[in-house]
């Protein structure tokens, strides 16, 4: 095979097996565990064959290059990959004095659940409601938010559930519908 050919798929491969990893990792801390064992599998068959293409001959410099350019570019690949995709869930907190404008009726209206509860502020009384989401939707609750208070204090955490994911994503998935 031609030293150009050679180069360009030790790229690519890095490409795929890097992006790859940085998938698995998210799927792993997600407790997706089969899924993230999966990844591992095919990701490290693809580094498999990047690596033999790289030893086999050490001839030339430009796969040596070819393989860390690869590697840095699955880097950000994965990134802006896992980004469009917006896997997992955030916890978003809003925090408003208790005379202020509340959001909690409006995203409950949307079908998100709300927990509120009543605390303590710099300035005095405030309500905190905690509400629990698609990360791929965290923009438009923001975007409510905005518009019911836009002097709110929100808070946006990644978050995973111990319990009853299933319940409160299949409610507030039909009543958003």
């Amino acid at each position: 095979m031609p030293l150009f050919l050679v180069v360009v798929a030790i790229f690519a491969l890095r490409l795929v097996d890097v992006s790859m990893g940085t998938l698995r990792i998210v799927f792993l801390v997600q407790g997706r565990t089969r899924l993230a064992g999966a990844t591992a599998f095919f990701e490290s068959l693809v580094w498999t064959v990047a690596a033999i293409l790289v030893l086999n001959n050490l001839d030339s410099p430009w796969k040596i290059l070819a393989y860390a350019g690869g590697y840095a570019a699955g880097t950000m690949l994965g990134g802006m990959v896992e980004q469009k995709i917006g896997l997992g869930n955030r916890l978003v907190r809003i925090v408003s004095p208790v005379d202020s404008p509340q959001t909690y009726p409006r995203l409950h209206e949307e079908g998100y659940p709300v927990t509120v509860m009543n605390g303590e502020g710099r300035d005095g009384e405030v309500r905190i409601s905690f509400t629990f989401v698609p990360r791929k939707e965290v923009p438009s609750v923001m975007a409510m938010v905005r518009e019911v208070n836009p002097n709110a204090f929100v808070m946006v955490e990644d978050s995973t559930l111990a319990n009853g994911s299933d319940n409160w994503h299949r409610a507030a998935t039909a009543l958003r519908k």
